[in-house]
């Protein structure tokens, strides 16, 4: 059996080295550099199983396309096991098609993401890097921020990371409101819909999941109804919001502020906003949700190998 990670092999603890050695040939990559379609294609070649980062494909908002491009490449492939928890970035429909199980690795960043969405919601409300932009321009000047606490925070997407996110709003002393699609019960959230939470938010934390139904979620109609005051941040990716209708509300100060993280800070009508905090795709990367990522990806390659695929999406 081959076995093609597009990870580094350091990236593996020695313990789950060996234990993925014991199924086959498995091939790593020598770095997380994006590398070209002929490379990718070459060290996939005949692979039964593959495990891909987006990071070699030219990140997610890259991957889909040269990553369909290998797996249609593969005969023999027998499944998938994504190394993150956003399954965004493969054709679900064609594994569907080909029966080809794909996995991906739940949970394994709640904490870290959790916390950094509450990290920007804090540097929003406090215009920390605004004035640290103007400082480093040498135009300091004080900059009037707000409290969280008794504001009310809108999750939308109540998942396994929104809920964490939950739990944090009201630990700084925030009302919390919510919509999911699959309403649910949480201690000190109240369920409301989609236009609701936008209207009553005074600041609003984006956890849907990445999907083809989701993009542009939340659009110049969107931002219509809510506060002109509100904060947004955003963790799931860059298409969930029409950047174009945000960058109008920014200017227009009809939005406060809004962070967000994306591979692409340049081609952006966001680029150079001061109200607009882009930043690289980072959330996830915190010490203990790498020890987490990496025992799932192994546990789940381990099982595809096995003919019992978990954690699947497909």
């Amino acid at each position: 059996m081959k076995i093609v990670v597009f990870l580094t092999q350091s990236s593996f603890t020695q313990d789950q080295q060996e234990k993925l050695a014991k199924l086959g040939e498995v091939i790593y990559v020598p770095s997380r550099e994006e590398l070209p379609l002929d490379k990718l294609l070459a060290l996939a070649g005949g692979a039964d199983i593959i495990a891909p980062d987006p990071d070699p494909f030219g990140g997610f908002e890259k991957a889909k396309a040269p990553l369909m491009k290998v797996i249609e490449s593969l005969s023999n492939l027998k499944g998938i096991c994504l190394s993150t928890t956003s399954f965004g970035w493969i054709d679900l429909d064609y594994c569907k098609k080909r029966n080809l199980p794909v996995s991906n690795v739940p949970g394994y960043s709640r904490e870290a993401v959790a916390e950094h969405a509450l990290a920007l919601l804090l540097s929003l409300a406090k215009r920390i890097i605004v004035l640290d932009r103007k400082t480093q321009r040498g135009q300091y000047e004080l900059e009037i921020g707000s409290e969280l606490k008794g504001k009310t925070l809108g999750i939308i997407g109540l998942g396994n990371i929104g809920s964490r996110v939950a739990e944090l709003g009201q630990g700084v002393g925030m009302k919390v409101i919510a919509c999911d699609r699959n309403p649910k019960q949480m201690a000190g959230v109240e369920m409301k819909s989609l236009d609701d939470v936008l209207q009553e938010a005074d600041a609003i934390s984006l956890h849907v999941t990445h999907e083809p139904g989701n993009k542009s979620l939340i659009g110049e109609k969107e931002l219509a109804k809510t506060k002109r005051s509100v904060l947004i941040v955003n963790l799931v990716d860059r298409d969930i919001v029409d950047e174009t209708a945000m960058a109008e509300a920014l200017k227009s100060s009809k939005i406060s502020a809004y962070a967000w993280e994306g591979n692409d800070l340049v081609n952006t009508p966001l680029a150079g906003l001061e109200n607009s905090v882009g930043i690289r795709k980072f959330a996830y990367y915190t010490k203990e949700s790498l020890i987490n990522l990496f025992q799932i990806l192994t546990d789940n390659i381990i099982a595809l190998a096995e003919g019992n695929p978990r954690n699947r999406v497909v």
